[in-house]
């Protein structure tokens, strides 16, 4: 039995992100449900601006549901590319007293985290110097085993680095349990004050500016070979948000290696300097995936969160994603658009595919998404792009996207390591950090972050995404009227509405949402012939007795023994 009681506050407030006041009705709901009485909160704008938002009743948040922890942080800040987080990571390193955790799909010690400084050092050159400087200091590099070598390394690399030899620095390469699976969280953590959760890894090839030119000579591998144009991104905490990924470190380092680690003691790492924090205050989710394995059940809490904050939207979704290629949120998104008054979705994601399975599997499955969406936008609602920059010869190059962002409306933001494919739903490890807007502050920390994200890939300012999305009230009308310049948005041309759009075929071998186990299904296959086999048996065994017992039945019958 549900109760409801219902009152109405009406007030006015003037957002640090807008100009004007706003008129608000906020709706006080009492609810009492089987005798429990709970509190609820719907805010709705009642002007026509961009930031007018409807809060459900029910979170999209829920803890033991769709996240793994819920932690307050301090501070909070987004570092858009990865010049921004290993300049940040650089200066941070340094303060380290006691542990230093580095959990990665892959590593690579020769990059250098300021490639502009002539005097910067080598990351395990780094390394070694702070080991050197602190003897309380335990670093702790956790690699899935096959990310070397997928990246065209060879092990070797590591057995002849120095820095790697040394007893206060323990490198180990996680083999992952499940056939094909991979290690794709990307973690770092300081002394469980600072952390750092997103999609770049300590790596080569990951480095880049905001400015994504076509040709930069900072951008080389360290083998001195020069790599494409690449958008990432990597959040910063500060809090106890921090510690929970700490703890995290520490799981995977136990489970991967059988060693418990305790929590570091208190610390003076401090935030660091020229870093502005976007979110102050707030909490901070963290979700994981992560496969079943024998008895211990796998974790879906990063798909599940993506699919409760799609199904929350009201008026945007914004996407950033390497991949496009997930069966079940294409389908949520298709139904999305299906409705009459639901949100406007622009995705922005990556054109180019990287050897021949990827591309005919997850270039195939993202172009039949895509041509999915497109039969069911209805209303015109869906943008999917991808970004260029343009080149010396006066053609464009593509700036790859591996980022993996998910913004809802102006009240939720997600960043990690989830991909829009199916290994991140069930098959791969990851690791995504959420923020819910609790305040007018943070709604507006969000909608200005996502704006920033927008504008560099148009080539304008953020303040004229803002202007023109309060004017318009529409993210895909702000694509369509800003996206003029050489470097923008490209629409991803020659997908006919007419075609195929199941999932291509052996899309369960290279892009599985769970763990293959072929041995298994040998086994339950053939216990099932031997079962078939001996209920065969059976069946003639029993047609074959039934027979026998006719025959003595006419040559014995009952009675006197003759036949009549």
């Amino acid at each position: 039995m549900t109760s409801v009681q219902h009152n109405t506050i009406r007030s006015s407030f003037v957002p640090a992100a807008l100009t004007g006041t706003i008129s608000v009705e906020m709706d006080f709901f009492a609810v009492a449900t089987h005798g429990k009485r709970s509190l609820a909160w719907k805010t709705v704008f009642t002007d026509s601006s961009p930031y007018r938002w409807r809060r459900a009743r029910r979170p999209i948040v829920r803890e033991d549901e769709n996240i793994w922890r819920s932690a307050p942080a301090e501070r909070v800040s987004f570092l858009v590319d990865g010049a921004a987080y290993y300049a940040c990571l650089d200066q941070v390193l340094e303060q380290a007293e006691e542990q230093l955790w580095i959990t990665g799909w892959d590593f690579d010690p020769r990059i250098k985290l300021r490639p502009d400084d002539p005097d910067a050092e080598a990351l395990g050159t780094k390394l070694e110097r702070l080991i050197a400087q602190k003897p309380r200091l335990r670093i702790r590099i956790l690699v899935w085993a096959m990310g070397p070598i997928y990246s065209g390394k060879s092990l070797r690399l590591f057995r002849k680095q120095k820095w790697a030899a040394h007893p206060q620095i323990e490198l180990r390469f996680a083999s992952h349990r499940a056939f094909r699976g991979s290690h794709h969280q990307k973690l770092v953590s300081i002394d469980d004050r600072i952390a750092f959760v997103g999609g770049i890894d300590l790596t080569a090839r990951r480095w880049d500016t905001p400015d994504h030119l076509a040709e930069n000579e900072l951008r080389r591998d360290p083998d001195g070979n020069p790599y494409d144009p690449v958008h990432d991104l990597q959040v910063v905490l500060e809090g106890e948000a921090s510690r929970a990924i700490g703890d995290l470190c520490r799981s995977r380092w136990k489970s991967s290696v059988g060693e418990g680690i305790a929590a570091p003691g208190s610390t003076a790492v401090a935030w660091p300097t020229g870093v502005e924090p976007i979110l102050t205050d707030c909490r901070i989710a963290i979700a994981r995936t992560e496969p079943e394995f024998g008895r211990r059940r796998g974790r879906q809490e990063a798909l599940r969160l993506t699919l409760d904050a799609l199904r929350s939207a009201r008026r945007h979704i914004y996407i950033e994603n390497q991949y496009f290629a997930s069966h079940r949120i294409g389908k949520l998104l298709g139904e999305r658009l299906r409705e009459a008054d639901g949100p406007e979705i622009v995705v922005i994601t990556t054109r180019s595919s990287h050897g021949f399975l990827e591309k005919v599997v997850m270039g195939g499955n993202r172009d039949r998404l895509i041509r999915r969406l497109k039969q069911a936008d209805r209303y015109g609602r869906l943008r999917v792009v991808f970004p260029v920059v343009p080149a010396a010869d006066g053609s464009e190059q593509e700036v790859i996207i591996h980022s993996k962002v998910v913004a809802i409306d102006e009240r939720f933001l997600r960043v990690g390591s989830s991909n829009f494919n199916h290994r991140s739903e069930g098959f791969d490890t990851e690791c995504d950090v959420a923020v819910e807007a609790a305040s007018e502050a943070q709604s507006a920390a969000i909608a200005g972050f996502r704006n920033t994200l927008l504008a560099e890939h148009l080539d304008v300012e953020a303040t004229e995404i803002d202007r023109l999305l309060q004017e318009t009230g529409s993210l895909v009308a702000v694509v369509d009227r800003l996206n003029t310049r050489q470097r923008g948005l490209r629409a991803f041309d020659g997908i006919e509405d007419h075609g195929a759009t199941a999932l291509v075929w052996g899309t369960d071998i290279v892009d599985p949402h769970r763990p293959l186990r072929p041995f298994r299904r040998a086994r339950a296959l053939l216990r099932r012939w031997v079962g078939q086999l001996f209920a065969l048996l059976s069946k003639l065994f029993a047609s074959s007795q039934r027979r026998t017992s006719a025959i003595d039945s006419e040559i014995n019958p009952s009675g006197n023994g003759r036949k009549k």
